[in-house]
């Protein structure tokens, strides 16, 4: 089992930058890929990047160039900075961590770009 924190998030201004950072606990050595997903109202949820294992990453279309993922060697912290933020980046930020078969996700951490 693996328990997931998120930590930052709130209101930025269209242009503006932030980063948001997932803490995990529990057994991490079983641990695999981390990533990030985000829902806006009204819309599923979709991912918005992952690093695997192997460190090697994937992006949405839409935040490609600006959103970089990265996570610390021993897996327990996974981070998203966001960067040239829009308004359509608003949205609940999940972090979500693969183990063994599983999924575990964090509460949710909401992001809202408005001016």
């Amino acid at each position: 089992q693996v328990q997931l924190v998120e930590s930052g998030g709130g209101l930025v201004q269209p242009g503006g930058s932030m980063r948001i950072s997932c803490a995990a606990s529990g057994s991490i050595s079983s641990i695999n890929d981390m990533g990030w997903y985000r829902q806006a109202p009204g819309k599923e949820r979709e991912l918005v990047a992952v690093i695997r294992s192997a460190g090697n990453t994937n992006y949405a279309d839409s935040v490609k160039g600006r959103f970089t993922i990265s996570r610390d060697n021993a897996k327990t912290r996974v981070y998203l900075q966001m960067n040239s933020l829009k308004p359509e980046d608003t949205a609940v930020y999940y972090c979500t961590v693969g183990w063994r078969n599983a999924n575990f996700w964090g509460q949710g951490t909401q992001i809202t770009v408005s001016s």
